[in-house]
C-alpha cells in the first residue's frame, strides 16, 4: 500500500560525523555544515534536531551558538524537539543546559 501523498514529511536534521541516523532527512557532517543547514531551514519547522557533541576534530558548539543568538534576538528556530545524543556526558550536559536556558525543547536520547 502506498504512503498518502498528501501527508507531511517530517523534517528531521541530523549533526553527526559518523552514525547514519536512518530516520533523518538531512545529515550534516560537521558543525560549518551544520550551521547551514540550519540557515536553510531558518523559517520552516524542524520537527526534530539531532546534535552529536563531538564532530571528529569539531564540535557542535558553533551550531548552539547560531541557536542561542537566534532564541536572544527573539527569533528561535521552531524546533519540535532537540535530541543529544552524544557519547560525551559533559559536552552532550553543556548542549542540554546551554538550549535549555533558551526554551528550546532538548534532551539527551540514545541514536
Amino acid at each position: 500500500m502506498n504512503a498518502n501523498p498528501a501527508a507531511p514529511t517530517l523534517v528531521i536534521l541530523a549533526i553527526d560525523d559518523l552514525r547514519p541516523l536512518p530516520r533523518a532527512t538531512r545529515i550534516a557532517r560537521t558543525s560549518g555544515e551544520g550551521v547551514q543547514l540550519l540557515r536553510e531551514h531558518r523559517d520552516a519547522f524542524i520537527d526534530e534536531l539531532w546534535l552529536d557533541h563531538d564532530l571528529g576534530d569539531d564540535s557542535i558548539m558553533p551550531v548552539v551558538t547560531l541557536l542561542e543568538e537566534a532564541a536572544f534576538n527573539g527569533r528561535p528556530f521552531d524546533i519540535g524537539a532537540i535530541l543529544v545524543h552524544s557519547a560525551n556526558p559533559i559536552g552532550a550536559q553543556t548542549v542540554v543546559r546551554s538550549l535549555t536556558y533558551w526554551n528550546y525543547h532538548v534532551r539527551r536520547a540514545t541514536a
